[in-house]
């Protein structure tokens, strides 16, 4: 079946279609990973994205039960070089093809993804459409779409929910969260409760969690500022650790800014260095959006974490209180493994915070960092 990818700025790609039969238009974005297309493409921070990825090969391992971060993506497209026909994987439950069909989610095979990479590289991330003809009408209905700025509200739960264990009590706040995030603290008997993204402050006070998660999602973060007082209302009472979004809405509640960048990192092997102790660590990131460092308070809040190769800001630590994030995923579904000692770090502070606050201790005092 042919298929066509139209870009904003009049490019068009000729390739063959799988999956839904469908056309769809959004944004277009490419990640690099070479792996893990099952994990990205189930990720609701692509709600609304068409995925170009670089890997020439896409869909060999088949789709399995066991590596959804959602169970329904807002996923807009797919476009590869090659689809695999045959799946060789023992976990394997469908092709590829076939989930993108249960899902309603077209794909554009035979793409020179190459030179799209370099448009997208060169010209930044930009309005694209999978249809049938690239005619005038397809272009004039690509100019036409306006991008969602409620994307959040799309993908975060609507109802709070549990994910009962005997440990500690961890609020998750979902902008669009990854079961990833879930299986990290689920392996460390957190017991969790998963929380919407218009959730208050008093209603995160009153459940007396032990620490507070705020998840990645999808979207400009300033699309969200609603939830920037929730954040300022539980900062120094609740330990705090923000993941993607969640980092930058961390560094917006704290007075810094955040720009959209040109084409954003997506994949996972994107190097980190930690400031203090120059550790590398390989990370899986998937943003549009960054902290800008420049706009960041010292006083409040101290740069730990930088991305080698564009030097953009990927942590930050609250210098008053318990609470600090990282612009990466160290969750690592799909990736490299390398920053999962994070989430023992999130363990290790609320267990401090819980002692101090036994003692009788001045928090402020104990957690300011120089």
């Amino acid at each position: 079946m042919k298929r066509y990818l139209i870009l904003e700025d009049g490019h068009i790609f000729a390739g063959e279609g799988f999956g839904a039969p469908t056309i769809t238009t959004g944004e277009i974005v490419f990640n690099t990973g070479m792996s893990g297309y099952q994990e990205t493409i189930t990720d609701q921070s692509y709600n609304g994205q068409i995925i170009a990825f670089t890997y020439p090969l896409i869909g060999n391992a088949g789709v399995n039960r066991d590596d959804y971060e959602s169970i329904n993506p807002t996923t807009k497209g797919v476009v590869v070089r090659e689809v695999a026909r045959v799946t060789g994987n023992w976990r394997a439950q469908m092709s590829l093809d076939e989930f993108l069909k249960r899902k309603g989610i077209p794909g554009i095979s035979g793409i020179d993804t190459r030179a799209l990479t370099k448009i997208i590289r060169s010209q930044g991330t930009m309005k694209a459409s999978i249809v049938d003809a690239a005619d005038d009408h397809a272009f004039d209905q690509l100019k036409a779409l306006v991008l969602p700025k409620n994307q959040v509200q799309q993908v975060s739960t609507s109802q709070p929910y549990p994910a009962p264990a005997n440990g500690r009590n961890v609020v998750v706040i979902d902008y669009g969260l990854k079961h990833s995030i879930l299986r990290e603290l689920g392996e460390r008997q957190c017991n969790i409760t998963v929380m919407p993204y218009t959730t208050t402050a008093q209603e995160i006070l009153d459940l007396h969690p032990d620490g507070v998660m705020l998840s990645n999602g999808p979207g400009d973060p300033k699309d969200v500022s609603e939830t920037l007082e929730m954040i300022q209302g539980i900062q120094g009472k609740i330990p705090l650790f923000g993941i993607c979004l969640g980092h930058q809405l961390f560094a917006l509640a704290n007075g810094a800014d955040t720009f959209k960048m040109k084409f954003g990192h997506r994949g996972f092997n994107h190097p980190v260095r930690e400031i203090a102790t120059g550790r590398i660590d390989f990370t899986s990131q998937n943003h549009g959006y960054a902290v800008d460092p420049e706009s960041v308070n010292h006083d409040n809040l101290l740069i730990t974490h930088e991305e080698i190769n564009d030097h953009t800001v990927e942590g930050l630590r609250h210098r008053l209180y318990p609470a600090f994030s990282v612009q990466f995923h160290p969750d690592a579904a799909p990736g490299p493994h390398d920053a999962a000692h994070l989430f023992d770090e999130f363990m290790e502070m609320m267990d401090a915070f819980n002692d101090r606050q036994t003692q009788g201790g001045n928090h402020a005092q104990a957690y300011r960092y120089s």
